[in-house]
């Protein structure tokens, strides 16, 4: 399976070892995200040393086998899509328009996240957290 994966699955990943961090790095989904997400990981990497209780060498270990699991998809495709994206979005949430456009520039079977804004949109599936812990249960590699 594919999917993209939104802002706030690896925030979560990050703050706690739990079930999302566990399906992130289950091996049994391929994750896709864009660059805009890792400059929004840092603009709140306080916010999750301070919540998390984690040390910066800590975080930076956590960080990068998180992003082993996903790949980024260039943003030279994704911005192809982003006027289709802004369009779909313009009246539900415009700021959400860049994970929308990544879901649009590739082979996927949607996007995960916890952000119901997204189920406002017709366009691309909604994955929850749920329905991949089943899914990962039956499709460990």
């Amino acid at each position: 399976m594919r999917l993209v994966i939104d802002t706030n699955r690896i925030i979560s990943a990050l703050l706690k070892d739990g079930l999302t961090r566990e399906i992130i790095t289950s091996n049994s989904i391929n994750f896709y995200s864009i660059d805009y997400v890792i400059e929004e990981l840092n603009k709140y990497q306080s916010y999750i040393l301070k919540k998390a209780h984690m040390s910066k060498t800590d975080f930076d270990l956590l960080f990068d086998l998180v992003f082993d699991q996903i790949q980024i998809v260039d943003d030279n495709i994704v911005k192809k899509y982003m006027n289709e994206a802004m369009s779909i979005m313009k009246d539900i949430d415009i700021k959400d328009s860049p994970i929308l456009a990544c879901a649009l520039s590739i082979p996927n079977e949607g996007i995960w996240t916890a952000d119901k804004d997204f189920e406002k949109q017709t366009k691309i599936p909604i994955w929850k957290t749920k329905e991949l812990k089943d899914y990962v249960t039956h499709h460990r590699k």
